[in-house]
C-alpha cells in the first residue's frame, strides 16, 4: 500500500491515531470528583480544600473567588497549588509531559480550570511570559479548554 510520506494512515499494525502520547484521564477515585459533590451541594471551596488538599478543582474554585475579589496573588497562589496537585495526579495516571488532557472528561476539569486560573492571574500580576506558556499548554491540552472554562465562568 502506498501512503503519503508526510501523513501516514498507518504503521505497521498501528492506526495513525495511536501514534504519539495518548489523552490522559484522570481516575474516577480522583479526589476532585468528591470534591465537585461536596461543591454542587454547597459546600464552601475553602473547607473542601482543607478536606481534600489533593483536589485541584477545590484550589481552582478558591482560585476564583480570590481573583473575582481583587486578590490577584493570592488567587495565583491558590491557581498553583492546585496546578501542581494536578500534575501530580496526571504523572500517576500515566501522564510523561505531553498529549492531550480532556476536557471532556469531567475529573480532568479541575486540573483545567487550575491551569486558567494560574494563567489568568499570572497575567494579572504583570507574569506575561508564564502567562503565555499556561496557555500554550492549556491550547495543547484540549483546544478548547480555554473557551469552554470561560464559558462556564460566565
Amino acid at each position: 500500500m502506498s501512503q503519503p510520506i508526510g501523513s501516514p494512515v498507518s504503521i505497521g499494525n498501528l492506526d495513525a491515531s495511536q501514534l504519539g502520547p495518548q489523552p490522559t484521564h484522570l481516575p474516577e477515585d480522583h479526589p476532585d470528583v468528591e470534591a465537585k459533590s461536596r461543591i454542587d451541594a454547597g459546600e464552601e471551596p475553602l473547607d473542601v480544600a482543607h478536606d481534600l488538599p489533593a483536589s485541584s478543582l477545590a484550589w481552582a474554585l478558591l482560585a476564583d473567588e480570590a481573583f473575582d475579589e481583587g486578590r490577584k496573588v493570592d488567587s495565583y497562589a491558590y491557581a498553583r497549588v492546585g496546578y501542581h496537585r494536578g500534575l501530580d495526579a496526571l504523572r500517576q495516571a500515566g501522564w510523561r509531559g505531553a498529549g492531550p488532557i480532556p476536557y471532556a472528561h469531567e475529573v480532568n476539569r479541575g486540573f483545567l480550570r487550575a491551569l486558567y486560573a494560574l494563567g489568568r492571574a499570572a497575567a494579572s500580576i504583570g507574569e506575561a511570559e508564564e502567562a503565555a506558556r499556561v496557555e500554550k499548554f492549556l491550547r495543547e491540552s484540549d483546544p478548547e479548554a480555554i473557551d469552554r472554562i470561560a464559558a462556564d465562568l460566565r
